[in-house]
């Protein structure tokens, strides 16, 4: 039996030995790969190397970056409110979080960089890991607020969609605080579906958090492939 992208199964129904045999292929920690698109790349991230470009892209002070510009601005909460981290105080608190994050065993922390100036403007991780069940998420997802808006973060989303598709991923996640309508409002822009809200899924920074979950199909990445490149000019 051949399967395509766009092959699906009925709940229950018996996996054919060519999706089955992707899973002894795909380690537990993402391994390090380099992702470029027209805009950005994507690079395993580093921490000594990465920590000072991106504690200067997002501790609050006067930005320009290609033509774009924001004065001074709120950290928190521009870029900190919804997730576990930051602001930090300087780069040593930076990197040690950096370096806490590379940590995992399951995850493959990507720092984001402009092409146009080689700075460091984010992160986003492979994470969640589980090649036994083919799916995986992208997550610790922030940019910085100089960029926000710049379409950058599609540009980075798409290069890590089509590398896990092309990995042999059948299911690919996207979770945030369901306070963050920027976040839940972005995995929808991007072609992610929303399959519901974990309430009390987490104690974060004291308060209860809910966590919307999205998620995105092996067979509906080529009509999301073909609307994001169309979007993109690639």
């Amino acid at each position: 039996m051949s399967t395509t992208p766009n092959t699906t199964f009925a709940v229950g129904a018996q996996l054919p030995g060519e999706i089955l045999a992707r899973i002894p292929n795909l380690p537990v920690k993402p391994a390090p790969v380099e992702l470029a698109g027209p805009q950005v790349r994507l690079l395993a991230l580093e921490p000594q190397r990465d920590a000072p470009g991106l504690y200067a892209m997002s501790n609050g002070e006067p930005l320009r970056l290609n033509g774009r510009a924001i004065e001074a601005y709120d950290a928190e909460k521009l870029i900190w409110r919804y997730l576990r981290y930051g602001p930090f105080d300087d780069i040593a608190g930076c990197e040690a979080y950096l370096v806490e994050l590379c940590s995992g065993v399951d995850i493959r922390p990507m720092t984001l960089i402009d092409q146009a100036s080689s700075q460091p403007i984010g992160t986003l991780s492979f994470m969640a890991n589980s090649p036994a069940n083919l799916k995986i998420e992208i997550g610790h997802i922030w940019i910085s607020p100089v960029m926000q808006g710049s379409g950058v973060i599609y540009e980075a989303v798409y290069l890590m969609l089509r590398h896990c598709f092309e990995l042999g991923y059948r299911r690919l996640e996207w979770k945030t605080d369901s306070l963050n309508e920027r976040s839940r409002r972005t995995a929808l822009n991007v072609g992610f579906r929303y399959e519901g809200t974990q309430e009390y899924h987490m104690v974060t920074r004291g308060r209860n958090r809910n966590t919307a979950w999205f998620r995105m199909l092996d067979h509906e990445w080529p009509h999301v492939r073909t609307h994001l490149e169309k979007r993109l000019g690639i």
